[in-house]
């Protein structure tokens, strides 16, 4: 399905309104899995015209997404990633996990950015980084389409590793969301030690309802988190 090339056209306004000279991109990948972590790429692109074929990270095969990918990390100015753990998004819950996520990325990057041009309607970031929310922004972006990509293949390889040796829940394939293997693996095995315990999919099973951890925290409130916390996934 054809689809429209990202542009510069969020950057350039950030540019003239603000007077922000350095502007990053973020997305995040893994908001909705059952197990890994979530992962959040920044990326600093400039103004320069970005590489054939660059979009959504979505809407492209594996095989364009990782010969993407390998090209963008060269192409960039500069990016970072930053990862929220399983144990950590059961802690802080989901919004406060993206939030802990991009800081990590954000302040991984050599320079900090001026704005920040983040994806989706939601602002999970808030003071003090000076944010632009874009809707579909992964698409009309180019530096979330950049971040968008390099995140998804980074998340999908540190999950496949992760599934080596847990090769029945196919992290391989599904990158830790819901499919039929991986349900059907939950319900002979239970959890891995890379799950969510505080997500639904436990109510459906029985056997292992028992592990839940119960949500101490509200999405809505988003608590203070301040630089690195030292997670190392």
């Amino acid at each position: 399905m054809p689809y429209e090339p990202p542009t510069h056209t969020v950057e350039r306004s950030l540019r003239a309104t603000t007077g922000a000279k350095i502007v990053a991109g973020v997305d995040e990948v893994g908001r909705g899995a059952w197990a890994g972590p979530v992962t959040v790429c920044a990326a600093i692109t400039g103004l320069r015209r970005p590489p054939e074929g660059l979009t959504d990270s979505k809407l492209l095969t594996v095989k364009r997404r990782t010969e993407l990918a390998e090209t963008l990390r060269s192409w960039v100015t500069s990016y970072a990633l930053g990862h929220a753990s399983p144990e950590e998004i059961d802690d802080l819950g989901m919004t406060a996990a993206l939030r802990l996520a991009a800081v990590r990325a954000l302040e991984g990057l050599p320079a900090r950015p001026d704005a920040v041009i983040l994806d989706g309607k939601h602002d999970y970031l808030g003071s003090p980084w000076r944010v632009r929310t874009v809707i579909k922004g992964d698409q009309s972006c180019v530096a979330v389409a950049a971040a968008s990509v390099i995140a998804k293949v980074q998340r999908d390889k540190m999950m496949a590793e992760l599934g080596t040796d847990h090769a029945d829940f196919g992290f391989a394939d599904n990158a830790g969301y819901p499919s039929p293997v991986h349900r059907a693996a939950l319900e002979v095995r239970g959890p891995t030690p890379f799950h969510r315990l505080s997500w639904a999919y436990l109510d459906a099973l029985p056997q292992w309802r028992h592990l839940k951890k119960a949500r101490a925290w509200a999405e809505a409130r988003v608590p203070e988190i301040e630089g690195q916390l030292g997670f190392d996934f």
